[in-house]
């Protein structure tokens, strides 16, 4: 797959996943650096989430898993949770994937990841 190939498949793949925070994040990555939107673009989704071997809800739900653990990337992980909610995965397996982590990102990360999906839970119902 040549670059402008990855670039179309990494656009899709993130117009389907994400709305709003999603692609408000790219944007404004786009608009202070974009050969680094480039490079999520082609290899994050382009590359990884494009790959047949696990479909979209279950990538999902392993990088809320992944950026709970990690409690390093807030606007990363409401992104994904909002990417979650529009690939029809339910606010309560959003909620246990997020608990679950408690056990390997420790309390606060689980924490911190709770009070965020709240957080965005009361913004889609607005």
């Amino acid at each position: 797959m040549d670059r402008s190939d990855r670039y179309t498949t990494g656009r899709k793949m993130l117009d389907e996943i994400h709305r709003g925070p999603g692609k408000q994040i790219m944007e404004r990555i786009a608009g202070i650096c974009p050969d680094f939107e480039r490079l999520i673009t082609e290899f994050a989704y382009g590359d990884i989430y494009s790959r047949p071997g696990l479909d979209l809800r279950t990538r999902q739900l392993c990088t809320i898993a992944a950026l709970t653990a990690l409690g390093n990337g807030p606007r990363q992980l409401k992104a994904h949770i909002n990417g979650a909610l529009n690939l029809g995965i339910s606010r309560e397996e959003v909620v246990e994937v997020i608990v679950q982590m408690a056990l390997y990102g420790g309390f606060q990360c689980a924490q911190n990841a709770l009070l965020l999906a709240a957080e965005l839970f009361e913004e889609r119902e607005q």
